[in-house]
């Protein structure tokens, strides 16, 4: 078994790259090589903080980093010729002109959810899909709405469960550090398109869903809220819908009955839980399911259930696991309020958060 690290870029480093970059940089198995950007202000300062080595995704930005006092390691063209694989979290549509790039450079590639599936040809949540992958050279993860959907609705069709799902999505406005100059603000804007994108864009992952969303857009910037109404292929009891959740990696209950009620009290559980949902809100009358769950912003990004990465990464020169890019950083989950208890299995998870350093397990029960 090869001991070889893979040597790992982030390119992009925003709200996504830089959790994506925390997480590669305390893998055993792979060496963050650089993170590349084009901004010069504070948000790639941290990087530097941190000691990751910055490089110049133009030269224009080159230039204005040296004058910011950046020390700048390289080009982009420089960093892609001292890795094996690219993480790619800039900004929606600038990452579809990268890839033929990181084809040419001989590289393996990982977009994030704003990119389209045709971009790839292939849509990622690892509990879904992790087979599919292999071999590849690239993929997208898909955004955390559309994660949210395939865990939860995947949880359900797992158990034999779900029929067809129709959901209404409340999301969140903006990233809060962009709160100060993008976003709503006193009002409520609808997506005019019926089904809204996330609903197609699960099938991308697992065709076999019949699921139809519809979305709008509310002035807050915390997490996004799902309502689904679904109908099941029985008559079935609460129980055994929760049993299907708890059955499922990376799905946490919460209760309101302690003072989690509403989408702020969820902030911090949610970040140390990972996917939690409403399961208080479970209601079923006959073949009718209706429940709702919460998905904080920010990207998907963990370890893989039954211990495997997410990362579509080499170990070694030539063989390709390939998965989600994600790492145990999970803030955007589906979460389940639940009148019961946290606790979902005996399995504990150990997880890793940059940051923070060493392993550790989480103090609740969730999933591994």
């Amino acid at each position: 078994m090869t001991t070889q690290k893979v040597r790992v870029a982030v390119n992009g480093y925003g709200v996504i790259g830089k959790r994506i970059a925390d997480a590669i940089a305390i893998q055993d198995d792979m060496e963050l090589v650089g993170v590349a950007d084009v901004v010069s202000d504070w948000r790639i300062k941290v990087a530097v903080e941190k000691g990751y080595p910055v490089f110049a995704s133009t030269p224009e930005a080159a230039d204005q980093m040296r004058a910011a006092g950046i020390q700048v390691a390289g080009n982009l063209d420089d960093l892609l010729g001292k890795i094996d694989a690219v993480a790619d979290a800039t900004p929606k549509k600038v990452a579809s002109a990268n890839l033929e790039k990181y084809r040419a450079s001989g590289i393996k590639s990982i977009f994030q959810g704003g990119e389209k599936h045709s971009l790839t040809g292939h849509s990622f949540v690892a509990q879904a899909n992790y087979e599919t992958a292999l071999g590849r050279d690239t993929t997208r993860v898909v955004s955390c709405n559309t994660t949210s959907i395939v865990r939860t609705l995947g949880a359900l069709k797992a158990a034999g469960l779900l029929k067809k799902a129709r959901g209404v999505l409340v999301r969140r406005a903006t990233d809060p550090w962009e709160s100060d100059h993008s976003g709503v603000m006193n009002t409520v804007v609808p997506e005019t398109i019926i089904p809204s994108h996330q609903g197609p864009d699960a099938q991308t992952v697992d065709p076999d869903l019949d699921v139809v969303t519809i979305a709008l857009v509310a002035a807050h910037t915390t997490s996004h809220l799902h309502a689904w109404s679904v109908e099941l292929t029985r008559p079935a009891t609460k129980e055994e819908v929760l049993d299907a959740f708890r059955s499922a990696p990376r799905i946490a209950f919460l209760r309101a009955s302690e003072g989690v009620v509403a989408l702020n009290s969820t902030l911090e559980m949610m970040a140390d839980l990972g996917m939690s949902l409403f399961s208080d809100s479970v209601t079923i009358t006959g073949q009718q399911k209706c429940h709702l769950d919460g998905c904080r912003r920010l990207s998907i990004i963990g370890v893989t259930p039954n211990g495997r990465r997410d990362g579509i990464f080499p170990r070694g020169p030539s063989r390709l696991l390939f998965s989600v890019f994600a790492f145990r950083f999970i803030r955007s989950a589906p979460s389940i309020w639940q009148t019961a208890a946290y606790a979902r299995d005996d399995r504990k998870l150990a997880y890793r958060a940059g940051g923070l350093g060493a392993s550790s397990p989480v103090s609740v029960r969730s999933a591994s």
